[in-house]
């Protein structure tokens, strides 16, 4: 992958994806004409499973921004058939490495000095790679044990046309189950964060950011430290902060589980409803946990700023769900642009969905037994005949993606316990 492939390769291989997956999608259409319902559904699924794979095993090759889609659109589950978002959440694993030299290169034009005039040691396997960067342990000169964070060579290059060609993909086969108003506010807050994610130095002023803010506000929560010396637009060094994975973590005594789980819950709820600025990526392998409480954080490159108007309406809505008032329940969906259509609504409706989003934060809960993902599929059946009156929201997206995210972390952790106190907390 020499300097991220050049852009003309990667547009080649993207524009031929996307040709195959079209033609694909006529064919179904062809055939769809005759047959029975039971047939024809089968016909899409299958369909779908086919098209998921290949997505997903281009996408996989190819890295950068394309990857970097695949893995948010995978999150996404109500705006893409099943059978995509499950090909795709492949991709929410690691990703090959690169070449050390590649890798060796980077850092010495990024920081502009010999890799041994910088480090004491660099280990040259990575211990984490990703779609557009991977992680290498690494010892300053004078011994102070960090992390640096290296930027695929090239990959920033490709990114706007990479987005183009993923857009048109999903356009022209009829992938996305949504307005094109949806589709243009989805995109632009996909190219906004990806974007600022390829910026290493503004992912640098987050963390210091977020620092200050947690350190403020609960000293268990560790945010690793900048070395600015270190670090440029594509080349991050941090402190190295050590902890348990969450599978390690799940097996730890229940009331530290719980304590974990509840700083996890403090944690999204302080930077959305007090600072307005969030960490947007809940992959697991973001955070590490500590037997003494202790919850670490990673990767500051995705955040989302809000204005207040809208984290306002959050907890307006949040109030509105608890308290079974759907009139006002409506009126702040619609002020977030999610409820877009006017076919009066079965008050049942509502109180089905409130009652059960609502059930792990209003008294005692066991994540480690919940079936809310499971007993949202009825639900989700019920509500194709309310197809069209709702829309995905540029406003939710990332806050959507986030708070269903920490749902699987708790799950994880197995978190048993009542959050009642702390929703009301943040509601008012």
């Amino acid at each position: 992958m020499a300097k991220h492939a050049s852009a003309g390769s990667r547009f080649l291989k993207l524009a031929g994806m996307t040709a195959s997956i079209t033609s694909k999608a006529i064919r179904n259409q062809v055939t769809q004409i005759r047959g029975s319902e039971e047939d024809k559904a089968q016909a899409r699924s299958q369909m779908y499973q086919e098209i998921g794979v290949q997505i997903s095993q281009t996408l996989g090759q190819m890295k950068g921004a394309v990857m970097k889609v695949g893995q948010a659109l995978s999150q996404f589950k109500d705006i893409l058939p099943p059978e995509l978002a499950e090909a795709l959440a492949t991709l929410q694993q690691s990703a090959p490495p690169m070449a050390f030299a590649a890798i060796k290169h980077q850092v010495e034009i990024e920081l502009k000095n010999k890799l041994s005039n910088i480090y004491s040691e660099f280990e040259p396997t990575p211990f984490a790679a990703a779609s557009i960067g991977q992680v290498h342990r690494a010892v300053l000169l004078d011994g102070t044990p960090v992390v640096v964070k290296v930027q695929y060579p090239g990959v920033d290059a490709a990114c706007k046309s990479d987005l183009r060609q993923v857009r048109a993909l999903l356009r022209l086969s009829g992938l996305l189950q949504v307005s094109k108003e949806s589709q243009d506010a989805m995109f632009n807050e996909l190219e906004q964060t990806l974007f600022e994610e390829l910026d290493y130095l503004q992912e640098a002023h987050n963390l210091e950011v977020f620092a200050k803010f947690h350190a403020q506000r609960d000293a268990k929560i560790i945010i690793p430290k900048v070395f600015k010396d270190y670090t440029s637009k594509r080349v991050l060094t941090l402190s190295e902060e050590t902890g348990a994975k969450i599978e390690e973590a799940a097996t730890w005594e229940q009331p530290l589980r719980n304590e974990l789980g509840a700083r996890l819950y403090t944690l999204i709820a302080d930077q959305i409803f007090l600072l307005n600025t969030f960490h947007c990526d809940p992959h697991p392998g973001n955070f590490a946990f500590r037997p003494d409480g202790c919850v670490v954080v990673y990767d500051f490159g995705g955040v989302k700023a809000l204005e207040p108007s809208i984290v306002n309406s959050f907890k307006a809505l949040t109030r509105s769900a608890l308290q079974s008032d759907y009139r006002n329940l409506e009126l702040h969906l619609r002020a977030l642009k999610i409820r877009t259509g006017h076919k009066p609504l079965a008050t049942d409706f509502y109180r089905n969905w409130s009652k059960l989003l609502t059930s792990p934060l209003t008294g005692p809960f066991d994540f480690g037994q919940s079936r809310v993902h499971k007993d949202i599929i009825p639900l989700l059946a019920d509500a194709l005949k309310y197809r069209g009156e709702f829309q995905p929201s540029g406003y939710t997206l990332m806050s959507n993606r986030t708070v269903s995210g920490h749902y699987w972390n708790l799950m994880a952790l197995k978190v048993n316990t009542d959050f009642s106190a702390l929703t009301e907390f943040y509601s008012q």
